[in-house]
């Protein structure tokens, strides 16, 4: 941002407002920055980052060029997953000294799939204030792209990098009815789509969210069947951080789900598993995977 920019920005009205709103010492300051395009900054979290003693943030060096670019040079206190613990103490000491401190993370809101959550816990747990600054999120930027019709959505993150445990964990969501969202790498994206369409309903919707608000940003929305064609059909489709949405199941008919149940029950006295869940689909036009699931745990029950 040039300094013409800069300037305009700090003479526009809404500037002269924030001037006169409080802001607290003894606060630790919660700040969202932006996942890509660094112009999604909001003109709070600027003013609030032009206020504050110092900036816990996850690396230094991004957190430097983001501040140096809109003309901003408040210290920096290295932040990560490896040292939130010992980092909280040195941030409670100063905010118990009248500072105040804000908290980023590299991309997006912190604490979120990123580091922040424990310091934001130990502010809170020593009576101090937090307060957050809302902004950009990688998550809730792909939802509203995605076309997926849903009141709710669960928030997955990242999967496991191994595959059984990728594959245990999944299989845990196959009920969830909310659209699901998942962090991926690049590294990781074509193991993840085809964990997705090993373990779920290969009818069902995936948005494929990548470089989000970046130069190369591309959004795609397929069945879960044609998810690794599409992957591999280009190889820059495999770079990039992506957010992945994953439709979520049916809504359950309970009327139905509790005689699909009365007759699983009683197949599963003279029959196997596999096979009473088998039958069960056939008479009740349920999903067999599922009744097959709910087959397990009833046997279990027996």
């Amino acid at each position: 941002m040039t300094a013409q920019a800069t300037s305009s920005i700090a003479n526009l009205p809404v500037m002269g407002e924030m001037a006169h709103q409080s802001y607290p010492s003894a606060t630790l300051y919660v700040v969202a920055t932006p996942i890509g395009n660094v112009t999604d900054i909001s003109l709070r979290a600027l003013h609030v980052l032009s206020l504050v003693n110092a900036v816990a943030c996850e690396d230094t060096r991004n957190t430097a060029q983001l501040m140096t670019r809109f003309g901003l040079h408040q210290p920096l206190i290295a932040a990560h997953q490896h040292n939130e613990r010992e980092v909280a103490e040195t941030l409670i000491a100063r905010l118990q000294a009248g500072e105040r401190i804000a908290l980023v993370s590299d991309a997006g809101t912190p604490a979120v799939s990123d580091p922040g959550a424990r310091i934001v816990d130990a502010v809170r747990a020593a009576g101090l204030r937090v307060l957050p600054l809302p902004g950009a999120s990688a998550a809730v930027t792909a939802l509203s792209a995605s076309g997926l019709v849903n009141d709710q959505f669960y928030f997955v993150g990242f999967l496991p990098a191994k595959a059984k445990q990728r594959e245990n964990f999944l299989t845990t969501l196959r009920a969830v009815t909310a659209t699901m969202v998942f962090y991926e790498a690049p590294h990781r994206i074509l193991d993840c789509a085809s964990a997705l369409a090993a373990v779920f309903e290969r009818e069902r919707q995936v948005v494929f969210a990548r470089e989000l608000t970046k130069m190369f940003e591309e959004i795609h929305r397929c069945p879960l069947s044609e998810a690794v064609a599409w992957l591999k059909a280009d190889g820059h489709r495999e770079k990039g951080e992506f957010v992945v949405l994953l439709e979520g199941a049916p809504a359950a008919d309970e009327e139905n789900d509790a005689e699909a149940e009365r007759i699983l029950k009683i197949l599963l006295v003279e029959c196997p598993v596999k096979q009473a869940a088998n039958l069960a689909a056939q008479i009740t036009g349920r999903k067999k995977n599922a009744l097959y699931e709910r087959a397990l745990q009833l046997k279990e029950a027996m």
